[in-house]
């Protein structure tokens, strides 16, 4: 399926709702490249069939904590979020938050990197990496080797999320904070279904029960994968949802 074919007929958006049985296996689902357009905006198709998932959907994202908050906040959906790619795990029913990783290894890391001549390639501002708790991320615009030469001399390790270079620790993965957080709902891990387009995902695709990657995915996650859309993007979402369907037909 592309996104013309879903422009010609296809269910999508409010349509797709009504046809989502309750047999829908729980989702975790990455945000950027997997629920976002090329230019990074929310696919407007995704947000009502998210909102009107059936079962629990956790949002797990290698961004810091208050973009997947707010996304189920505005989603009307329960706080179920893996942020920072696994750093930080966030489960609103059990009112829970826990912090994995070494933020102070990470600053560490960044000082070594600018004391080099580098920078991290973002404005004074720095919303990217100004709510992080666990990580630090680096502009994929700045040089990527002595990145990774300095995280590893501190034990670090750096995931290119094809957003942006993360600093982090090496057992902190999304696919172990679905086991947190599955665990924290007295869910199985295995049940989940996992959709997303990039390395940081390979892990969950490594723990769910059918992994879908979606078709602008990178070389790691579509080898990981169960099944590679054909649509990219929030369209290749929209036809990870309907392989989802079928196979509970």
């Amino acid at each position: 399926m592309t996104r013309d074919d879903h422009e010609m007929g296809l269910p999508a958006g409010e349509e797709l709702t009504e046809l989502l049985p309750d047999s829908l296996p729980p989702l975790a689902v990455d945000i950027d490249g997997t629920l976002t357009g090329p230019d990074r905006g929310l696919d407007p198709r995704v947000m009502p069939v998210c909102r009107s998932w059936p079962s629990t959907l956790i949002v797990a994202t290698g961004k810091s904590m208050p973009y997947p908050v707010a996304l189920c906040e505005f989603l009307g959906r329960e706080t179920l979020v893996i942020a920072e790619n696994g750093g930080v795990v966030i489960s609103g029913p059990t009112e829970s938050i826990q912090f994995e990783g070494s933020p102070e290894r990470a600053q560490a890391v960044v000082e070594a990197y600018r004391a080099e001549g580098y920078t991290t390639g973002w404005p004074e501002t720095d919303l990217v990496n100004r709510w992080r708790e666990t990580e630090l991320a680096v502009s994929r615009e700045s040089p990527l080797p002595p990145l990774e030469r300095i995280a590893d001399e501190h034990g670090l390790t750096v995931v290119d999320t094809g957003y942006a270079y993360h600093v982090k620790s090496p057992d902190v993965s999304k696919g172990n904070a679905l086991r947190t957080l599955a665990g924290e709902l007295g869910l199985d891990p295995e049940a989940f279904a996992a959709v997303g387009d990039s390395q940081n995902d390979v892990s969950t695709f490594e723990v769910a029960n059918r992994a879908i990657a979606v078709g602008n995915a990178d070389d790691a996650a579509r080898a990981a994968a169960d099944r590679v859309t054909a649509g990219t993007y929030g369209a290749g979402f929209l036809d990870a949802v309907h392989l989802l369907r079928e196979s509970v037909d």
